[in-house]
């Protein structure tokens, strides 16, 4: 009865806690702003090296200075490269020369947010360094993960060493780590529970006596959280595990629901900014979800681990569709390969292969197997996209799983389909000029997704660049847009429009292709380059012809010039009475052809031609289409000087809209009424 009473006044304490940490986070991350203790224009910072990342030739520090700085550095030749880590240490004092500048929120709707991630681990600037010296040099504990962090660094198998021994995947190619996401099986690559708890083994061999032990291996855990960059996963399997022999040791026989609880608790009231953390809060949903469906997980080791591969995926899937807007159905079986594989060999293979050197080329065998094993599944997803789903939705399919009852838990999909079908139900128009940088891409929507047009995909113009300089970490411009669009409940196009074939237009249209269902392709009528010939090759429809019920489209320009640029498809599109015309890259010398050829006046929205270069827009021509709107899509502090002034003083009595000041421009459109809304204000 003693015991009982006890546990009873501890879920009290628990109900308490809980409301105490919840006003506690609202305070301390929403009512208090915070701001940073630096000016922008300041050009001098000191402070200690806590980590770092090269990959190519830019190395990025995290300084502890009078505040967290992420501070970035272009290695200027490949021998500085190959010398950069006997001159920068963990743990060192540098003093940096260069310029601040302040991280942007994101520029395209529903994608991640840079400027928040770093505002919530009260980081404010970015500084660019120019030029550094080291000024003093680190301490004990900083030379012992600095020496750990080079001997990974420079070791064979240094990705997968890196990522199980300090929790850091920045060394993992693009391509493999991708496809760990898209199979679910990425929390295989984060340090949490089923590791720290493989290390605890290792220790308790060592050690018999019970209470030495809890002592040699909590001191040990805690070093390891400092060296592993106190992440939250880990800094979770950790506190957990002290707590649980502290239970046992006291025999307290609290449960591991209340411990779980508790933890999370102490790491919130440590930082109360690790609520907005996805990996705490992938850790802490995942280990619930085990911790409350502990007495379901019984048979034998296959049938346990497939009943542990279905909570950790129901568990896990409202935090994966609000983040990836797709969920691999197959993961479950994935997991049921990969989680053994990995757990009960590869892992602690690596450990081993790390302490004893001459076992790597065993090592990387068994790597190649698990990489071609990840990619080859990874061609075989059966992906369904979920559009950003509602709170009260993802509340709802939690509510059902705590439920425990069999007969709710077929509710589940009947959510899942309700989210795919809400954006079926919008009966509204939708245009997005997105914030492609330097570069053009639109997009069109008709009621209910019944007809989808992208015109132009953006893109970045590839220099040829030296091999020590090439990243490993490779991301795809239009993988913003991709994600946007599956947040829409997009997954497929009606009609793909390639004005014409420059990289700021069309370098990204394969990727599209590879991620989006493309039904048709409309090239124009110039010269094939090699993106239109790439393009062509994907053997998708390639047509001129449109078949389209809610949006009527028109080619403006069919003439023939002796540059791409003027070869642009000029998209003059009409629906609900509004016209919008788009000029692709097509210079003043179309713009005259144009008028001499038509009778177009009082459009309403106007994408200016070839990002607002002085080469398009005349004067003649704006004062003739009398445009209320003119989108410029155009990037930030671009070399080119785009827009013009003279550009900007022709469309003086228009309303302008530019992507560098606005980001992604969204209208939405009814019979009643435009809706203009920005992601940058």
């Amino acid at each position: 009865m003693k015991n009982l009473k006890q546990i009873l006044q501890f879920n009290k304490l628990l109900v308490f806690l809980g409301i105490f940490i919840f006003i506690y986070i609202l305070f301390f991350t929403k009512i208090i702003k915070y701001s940073s203790k630096y000016d922008i224009n300041e050009k001098l910072v000191t402070g200690i090296i806590t980590s770092m990342k090269l990959d190519g030739n830019k190395l990025t520090i995290n300084l502890k200075a009078k505040e967290n700085i992420i501070a970035n550095y272009y290695i200027q030749t490949e021998e500085e490269k190959n010398n950069i880590f006997n001159k920068v240490h963990l743990g060192s004092k540098v003093y940096l020369r260069g310029s601040f500048s302040g991280p942007l929120d994101n520029t395209v709707p529903n994608t991640f947010n840079y400027k928040r991630y770093l505002y919530n681990k009260k980081i404010y600037y970015i500084f660019d360094i120019s030029e550094y010296k080291i000024i003093g040099s680190n301490n004990l504990i900083y030379k012992l993960k600095d020496n750990l962090f080079k001997k990974i660094y420079n070791s064979e198998n240094s990705d997968y060493y890196l990522a199980f021994i300090l929790g850091d995947k920045a060394l993992l190619s693009s391509d493999i780590y991708n496809a760990y996401q898209k199979n679910g099986i990425s929390h295989l690559l984060a340090i949490s529970g089923m590791h720290i708890n493989m290390l605890v083994l290792l220790i308790s061999k060592i050690i018999k006596s019970e209470k030495k032990e809890f002592v040699v291996t909590s001191s040990f855990l805690l070093l390891y959280l400092f060296l592993t960059g106190i992440t939250a996963s880990i800094m979770r399997a950790i506190l957990f595990y002290i707590l649980k022999k502290i239970n046992k040791l006291k025999n307290l026989r609290y449960s591991n629901m209340h411990i779980l609880i508790l933890s999370a608790y102490i790491i919130l009231f440590i930082d109360p900014f690790m609520i907005y953390d996805l990996g705490f809060i992938y850790s802490f949903v995942v280990c619930f979800g085990i911790i409350y469906y502990n007495n379901y997980i019984k048979g034998n080791y296959f049938i346990k681990l497939l009943k542990l591969s279905i909570i950790t995926f129901l568990f896990s899937l409202p935090v994966t569709a609000l983040v990836n807007f797709e969920i691999n159905l197959l993961s479950i079986l994935i997991n049921i390969i990969f989680v053994p594989w990995v757990s009960l060999f590869l892992y602690p293979f690596t450990l081993i292969s790390f302490i004893i050197p001459f076992l790597n080329p065993i090592l990387s065998f068994f790597i190649t197997i698990t990489n071609d094993l990840n990619i080859f599944f990874g061609k075989f997803s059966l992906l369904i996209n979920i559009p950003k789903m509602p709170i009260i939705f993802v509340a709802l399919f939690y509510l059902i799983l705590l439920t425990k009852k069999k007969k709710n838990i077929y509710f589940l999909p009947l959510i899942v389909v309700i989210c795919k079908l809400l954006p079926l139900l919008d009966f509204n128009y939708y245009v997005y000029y997105l914030d492609v940088g330097q570069g053009d891409s639109s997009i069109l929507l008709s009621p209910h997704n019944k007809e989808t047009i992208m015109i132009d995909t953006g893109g970045k113009v590839e220099y040829k660049m030296d091999d020590w300089k090439k990243k490993k970490k490779t991301y795809h411009l239009s993988d913003n847009t991709i994600k946007f669009l599956k947040s829409k409940g997009i997954t497929s196009f009606s009609y793909m429009i390639i004005t014409h074939g420059d990289a700021d237009h069309a370098k990204e249209s394969l990727n599209i292709i590879e991620n989006i269902n493309v039904k048709n392709v409309v090239l124009n009528s110039g010269n094939t380059n090699y993106l239109e010939k790439e393009i062509i090759s994907s053997k998708i429809n390639i047509t001129k012809k449109y078949n389209l019920k809610y949006f009527n489209i028109v080619n403006l320009n069919n003439d023939m010039y002796d540059n791409e640029n003027d070869n642009s498809i000029v998209n003059y599109i009409t629906f609900l009475g509004y016209k919008f015309l788009f000029m692709g890259d097509a210079s003043i010398k179309v713009e005259e052809n144009l008028l001499e050829k038509y009778k177009i006046t009082n459009v309403d929205f106007l994408k200016i031609g070839h990002h607002g270069s002085k080469y398009s827009t005349s004067e003649n021509f704006i004062n003739t289409l009398k445009p209320i709107y003119s989108v410029i899509s155009v990037g930030r502090n671009n070399k080119y000087g785009h827009p013009h002034e003279e550009v900007l003083e022709n469309l003086k009595n228009s309303k302008i809209l530019r992507t560098d000041l606005k980001g992604t421009i969204g209208i939405k459109i009814n019979r009643n009424k435009i809706k203009i809304n920005y992601t940058l204000n």
